[in-house]
Protein backbone atom coordinates (compact mmCIF):
# COMPACT_ATOMS: atom_id res chain seq x y z
CA UNK A 1 0.00 0.00 0.00
CA UNK A 2 1.57 3.14 -0.42
CA UNK A 3 1.74 5.83 2.22
CA UNK A 4 1.34 9.26 1.16
CA UNK A 5 2.29 12.21 3.60
CA UNK A 6 0.67 13.13 6.56
CA UNK A 7 -0.91 16.46 5.96
CA UNK A 8 -1.45 19.03 9.08
CA UNK A 9 -4.07 19.44 9.79
CA UNK A 10 -6.09 16.75 8.03
CA UNK A 11 -8.01 17.50 4.94
CA UNK A 12 -11.82 17.85 4.57
CA UNK A 13 -14.09 15.36 3.11
CA UNK A 14 -17.69 15.43 3.02
CA UNK A 15 -20.67 13.34 2.28
CA UNK A 16 -23.93 13.87 0.94
CA UNK A 17 -26.15 10.64 2.15
CA UNK A 18 -28.95 9.62 3.98
CA UNK A 19 -28.18 8.22 7.93
CA UNK A 20 -28.30 4.60 8.40
CA UNK A 21 -29.18 3.55 11.67
CA UNK A 22 -27.10 0.83 12.13
CA UNK A 23 -24.39 2.47 10.86
CA UNK A 24 -23.27 -0.30 8.35
CA UNK A 25 -24.19 2.39 5.66
CA UNK A 26 -25.01 5.65 4.45
CA UNK A 27 -23.73 8.73 6.81
CA UNK A 28 -22.54 6.79 9.75
CA UNK A 29 -20.43 4.49 7.60
CA UNK A 30 -18.72 7.56 5.46
CA UNK A 31 -18.12 9.40 8.35
CA UNK A 32 -16.12 6.47 9.80
CA UNK A 33 -14.60 5.71 6.63
CA UNK A 34 -13.04 9.45 6.82
CA UNK A 35 -11.93 9.12 9.79
CA UNK A 36 -10.16 5.93 9.44
CA UNK A 37 -8.24 7.34 6.70
CA UNK A 38 -7.68 10.67 8.06
CA UNK A 39 -9.93 12.97 7.14
CA UNK A 40 -11.86 15.84 9.11
CA UNK A 41 -15.59 14.03 7.74
CA UNK A 42 -18.38 16.36 7.62
CA UNK A 43 -22.07 15.71 6.30
CA UNK A 44 -24.97 16.81 4.96
CA UNK A 45 -27.69 14.61 5.61
CA UNK A 46 -30.55 14.33 2.77
CA UNK A 47 -33.08 11.77 4.47
CA UNK A 48 -33.69 9.75 7.61
CA UNK A 49 -34.11 6.25 6.96
CA UNK A 50 -35.38 3.36 9.34
CA UNK A 51 -33.38 0.29 8.40
CA UNK A 52 -30.93 -2.45 9.94
CA UNK A 53 -28.58 -4.36 8.35
CA UNK A 54 -30.76 -6.07 6.81
CA UNK A 55 -33.55 -4.02 5.07
CA UNK A 56 -34.93 -0.63 5.10
CA UNK A 57 -38.96 -0.37 6.38
CA UNK A 58 -39.08 3.10 5.81
CA UNK A 59 -37.27 6.50 4.37
CA UNK A 60 -38.26 9.92 5.29
CA UNK A 61 -36.48 12.65 2.81
CA UNK A 62 -34.87 16.22 4.48
CA UNK A 63 -36.45 19.39 2.62
CA UNK A 64 -34.48 20.99 0.09
CA UNK A 65 -34.38 24.18 2.16
CA UNK A 66 -31.93 22.25 4.66
CA UNK A 67 -30.09 20.53 2.70
CA UNK A 68 -29.33 23.59 0.60
CA UNK A 69 -28.79 25.34 4.46
CA UNK A 70 -26.60 22.54 5.39
CA UNK A 71 -24.40 23.14 2.52
CA UNK A 72 -23.85 26.90 2.64
CA UNK A 73 -23.67 27.19 6.11
CA UNK A 74 -20.82 24.05 6.43
CA UNK A 75 -19.31 25.89 3.16
CA UNK A 76 -18.26 28.84 5.10
CA UNK A 77 -16.37 27.22 8.21
CA UNK A 78 -15.14 23.58 6.38
CA UNK A 79 -14.30 23.49 2.71
CA UNK A 80 -14.05 20.51 1.38
CA UNK A 81 -11.15 18.86 -0.46
CA UNK A 82 -13.51 16.04 -2.00
CA UNK A 83 -17.32 15.19 -1.80
CA UNK A 84 -19.36 12.41 -2.40
CA UNK A 85 -23.07 11.63 -2.82
CA UNK A 86 -24.97 8.87 -1.78
CA UNK A 87 -29.07 8.38 -1.27
CA UNK A 88 -30.27 11.45 -2.90
CA UNK A 89 -34.14 10.37 -3.35
CA UNK A 90 -35.59 13.19 -5.31
CA UNK A 91 -35.44 15.24 -8.18
CA UNK A 92 -35.49 18.22 -5.51
CA UNK A 93 -32.18 16.81 -3.32
CA UNK A 94 -30.07 16.42 -6.68
CA UNK A 95 -31.04 19.89 -7.97
CA UNK A 96 -30.48 21.49 -4.26
CA UNK A 97 -27.04 19.53 -4.34
CA UNK A 98 -26.08 20.69 -8.07
CA UNK A 99 -26.88 23.93 -7.53
CA UNK A 100 -25.53 24.81 -4.22
CA UNK A 101 -22.22 22.38 -4.32
CA UNK A 102 -19.43 24.32 -5.69
CA UNK A 103 -17.89 22.79 -9.01
CA UNK A 104 -14.27 22.73 -8.16
CA UNK A 105 -14.92 19.96 -5.18
CA UNK A 106 -13.23 16.89 -6.94
CA UNK A 107 -17.13 14.81 -6.66
CA UNK A 108 -17.88 10.98 -6.10
CA UNK A 109 -21.23 9.81 -7.60
CA UNK A 110 -22.68 6.58 -5.65
CA UNK A 111 -26.00 6.30 -7.62
CA UNK A 112 -28.15 4.59 -4.92
CA UNK A 113 -31.08 3.77 -6.60
CA UNK A 114 -32.41 0.88 -4.77
CA UNK A 115 -31.58 -1.10 -1.52
CA UNK A 116 -30.84 -4.46 -1.06
CA UNK A 117 -33.74 -5.16 0.45
CA UNK A 118 -36.20 -4.02 -2.51
CA UNK A 119 -36.62 -0.93 -0.93
CA UNK A 120 -36.08 2.27 -3.52
CA UNK A 121 -33.58 4.87 -2.22
CA UNK A 122 -33.79 7.24 -5.12
CA UNK A 123 -37.10 8.44 -6.94
CA UNK A 124 -37.24 6.72 -10.51
CA UNK A 125 -38.64 9.59 -12.35
CA UNK A 126 -35.57 10.91 -10.70
CA UNK A 127 -32.74 9.08 -12.69
CA UNK A 128 -32.90 11.62 -15.85
CA UNK A 129 -32.11 14.36 -13.40
CA UNK A 130 -29.14 12.47 -11.88
CA UNK A 131 -27.68 11.64 -15.68
CA UNK A 132 -28.27 15.35 -16.52
CA UNK A 133 -27.22 17.06 -13.71
CA UNK A 134 -24.78 15.11 -11.72
CA UNK A 135 -23.34 12.72 -13.60
CA UNK A 136 -21.21 15.26 -15.84
CA UNK A 137 -20.53 17.31 -12.87
CA UNK A 138 -18.87 14.36 -11.02
CA UNK A 139 -15.26 13.45 -11.62
CA UNK A 140 -16.49 9.59 -11.00
CA UNK A 141 -19.21 7.48 -10.71
CA UNK A 142 -19.24 4.40 -8.59
CA UNK A 143 -22.28 2.21 -9.81
CA UNK A 144 -23.04 -1.39 -9.17
CA UNK A 145 -24.62 -3.65 -12.01
CA UNK A 146 -27.68 -3.07 -11.23
CA UNK A 147 -26.95 0.73 -11.07
CA UNK A 148 -24.79 0.69 -13.96
CA UNK A 149 -27.97 -0.87 -16.38
CA UNK A 150 -30.39 1.64 -15.31
CA UNK A 151 -28.02 4.74 -16.05
CA UNK A 152 -26.74 3.67 -19.39
CA UNK A 153 -29.79 1.75 -20.78
CA UNK A 154 -27.73 -1.23 -21.67
CA UNK A 155 -28.70 -4.58 -20.20
CA UNK A 156 -25.79 -6.14 -18.54
CA UNK A 157 -25.79 -10.54 -18.83
CA UNK A 158 -22.16 -11.18 -19.85
CA UNK A 159 -18.53 -9.54 -19.23
CA UNK A 160 -18.76 -8.06 -22.91
CA UNK A 161 -22.23 -6.22 -22.01
CA UNK A 162 -20.38 -4.67 -18.49
CA UNK A 163 -17.99 -2.69 -21.10
CA UNK A 164 -20.63 -1.88 -23.20
CA UNK A 165 -22.25 -0.53 -20.25
CA UNK A 166 -19.01 1.02 -19.20
CA UNK A 167 -18.27 2.87 -22.29
CA UNK A 168 -21.99 4.15 -22.73
CA UNK A 169 -21.40 5.80 -19.02
CA UNK A 170 -18.33 7.87 -20.46
CA UNK A 171 -20.63 9.42 -22.71
CA UNK A 172 -22.72 10.84 -20.58
CA UNK A 173 -20.02 13.29 -19.73
CA UNK A 174 -17.88 11.63 -16.60
CA UNK A 175 -14.74 11.30 -17.06
CA UNK A 176 -14.12 7.96 -14.75
CA UNK A 177 -16.46 5.24 -14.40
CA UNK A 178 -15.67 2.38 -11.50
CA UNK A 179 -18.36 -0.51 -12.26
CA UNK A 180 -18.60 -2.56 -9.11
CA UNK A 181 -18.60 -6.30 -9.73
CA UNK A 182 -20.25 -7.37 -6.30
CA UNK A 183 -23.06 -8.62 -7.96
CA UNK A 184 -21.73 -10.98 -11.17
CA UNK A 185 -21.80 -13.91 -9.72
CA UNK A 186 -19.97 -15.53 -12.47
CA UNK A 187 -16.75 -15.57 -10.59
CA UNK A 188 -17.21 -17.53 -7.61
CA UNK A 189 -13.76 -16.57 -6.67
CA UNK A 190 -13.04 -12.80 -6.61
CA UNK A 191 -14.78 -9.52 -7.06
CA UNK A 192 -13.35 -7.35 -10.10
CA UNK A 193 -14.30 -3.83 -10.32
CA UNK A 194 -13.86 -2.16 -13.55
CA UNK A 195 -12.15 1.13 -14.21
CA UNK A 196 -13.35 3.15 -17.28
CA UNK A 197 -12.09 5.99 -18.62
CA UNK A 198 -10.64 7.76 -22.41
CA UNK A 199 -6.98 6.15 -21.18
CA UNK A 200 -8.80 2.61 -21.45
CA UNK A 201 -9.97 -0.29 -18.51
CA UNK A 202 -7.97 -1.08 -15.25
CA UNK A 203 -9.72 -4.26 -13.24
CA UNK A 204 -9.24 -4.24 -9.68
CA UNK A 205 -9.11 -8.31 -8.55
CA UNK A 206 -10.05 -8.99 -4.95
CA UNK A 207 -11.18 -12.11 -2.96
CA UNK A 208 -14.98 -13.00 -3.41
CA UNK A 209 -16.42 -13.90 0.05
CA UNK A 210 -19.21 -16.04 0.58
CA UNK A 211 -21.06 -13.46 2.21
CA UNK A 212 -22.86 -10.22 1.33
CA UNK A 213 -21.71 -7.16 3.52
CA UNK A 214 -24.41 -4.09 4.06
CA UNK A 215 -23.12 -0.81 3.36
CA UNK A 216 -19.86 -1.52 1.28
CA UNK A 217 -20.94 0.37 -1.75
CA UNK A 218 -20.98 3.43 0.64
CA UNK A 219 -17.50 3.15 1.92
CA UNK A 220 -16.19 2.24 -1.24
CA UNK A 221 -17.12 5.92 -2.57
CA UNK A 222 -16.35 7.17 1.10
CA UNK A 223 -12.72 6.02 0.30
CA UNK A 224 -12.37 6.91 -2.71
CA UNK A 225 -13.12 10.52 -1.42
CA UNK A 226 -10.80 10.64 1.86
CA UNK A 227 -8.13 9.41 -0.61
CA UNK A 228 -8.64 12.37 -3.48
CA UNK A 229 -9.17 14.86 -0.56
CA UNK A 230 -5.59 13.36 0.23
CA UNK A 231 -4.24 14.56 -3.47
CA UNK A 232 -4.17 11.00 -4.88
CA UNK A 233 -5.12 10.56 -8.63
CA UNK A 234 -8.61 8.61 -9.64
CA UNK A 235 -6.80 5.63 -10.21
CA UNK A 236 -4.76 5.22 -6.78
CA UNK A 237 -7.86 6.42 -5.15
CA UNK A 238 -9.71 3.58 -6.27
CA UNK A 239 -6.67 1.06 -5.93
CA UNK A 240 -6.01 2.13 -2.22
CA UNK A 241 -10.08 2.47 -1.75
CA UNK A 242 -10.51 -1.38 -3.05
CA UNK A 243 -7.94 -2.43 -0.58
CA UNK A 244 -9.62 -0.89 2.31
CA UNK A 245 -13.35 -2.12 1.42
CA UNK A 246 -11.23 -5.69 1.25
CA UNK A 247 -10.04 -5.24 4.46
CA UNK A 248 -13.76 -4.21 6.07
CA UNK A 249 -15.30 -7.20 4.25
CA UNK A 250 -12.68 -9.92 4.93
CA UNK A 251 -13.59 -8.39 8.66
CA UNK A 252 -17.00 -8.21 8.56
CA UNK A 253 -19.21 -8.48 11.74
CA UNK A 254 -23.14 -10.30 11.91
CA UNK A 255 -25.75 -8.19 13.19
CA UNK A 256 -29.08 -10.27 14.74
CA UNK A 257 -30.13 -10.30 11.76
CA UNK A 258 -27.52 -12.39 10.11
CA UNK A 259 -26.78 -9.84 7.85
CA UNK A 260 -22.95 -9.12 7.85
CA UNK A 261 -21.95 -4.88 8.09
CA UNK A 262 -17.79 -4.06 7.51
CA UNK A 263 -15.72 -4.65 10.07
CA UNK A 264 -12.86 -3.07 11.58
CA UNK A 265 -9.29 -2.37 10.08
CA UNK A 266 -6.06 -3.79 10.67
CA UNK A 267 -3.07 -1.64 11.83
CA UNK A 268 -2.03 -1.85 7.63
CA UNK A 269 -4.37 0.69 7.46
CA UNK A 270 -3.63 3.16 10.42
CA UNK A 271 -1.26 4.68 7.46
CA UNK A 272 -0.04 8.53 7.42
CA UNK A 273 -1.77 10.13 4.49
Amino acid sequence: MTVLPSPTPPPVALTIAGSDPSGGAGIQRDLCTFHSLYCIGTSVITALTAQNSKEVTGVYPVSTECIEAQIETLLLDLYPHAAKTGMLYSHECICAVHDHLPQDIPLVVDPVMVSTSGHTLLDLDSINTLIDLLVPRALIITPNLPEAELLSGVKISTNETIHQAGAALLELGVPYVLVKGGHNRSDKTHSVDLLFSKEGVISFIKKRFPYDVHGTGCLLSAAIAAYLAHGAGVTQACEQAKEFSAEAIANAVSGSCGTQMPGSWSDDFKIKL
